[in-house]
């Protein structure tokens, strides 16, 4: 049986924690900062974990 290979770009926007929940980054912090204030860019600069639905497709594509 061949080796099922990683999702080249699920792997560079997710990462698994130690519970096996997936992490992601907020959208939002890539351009018009200026306008934004600095509590609105602190809490979209935090990462997300994933909703369940969406996380299990991510878990399949990262061969988790």
């Amino acid at each position: 049986m061949p080796k099922m290979k990683t999702h080249s770009g699920a792997k560079k926007r997710f990462k698994v924690t130690g519970s096996g929940k997936i992490m992601k980054q907020q959208a939002g912090m890539r351009h018009n900062l200026e306008v934004k204030s600095a509590h609105r860019k602190a809490r979209l600069n935090q990462d997300q974990v994933l909703a369940p639905q969406d996380a299990k497709v991510i878990k399949k594509m990262l061969g988790k």
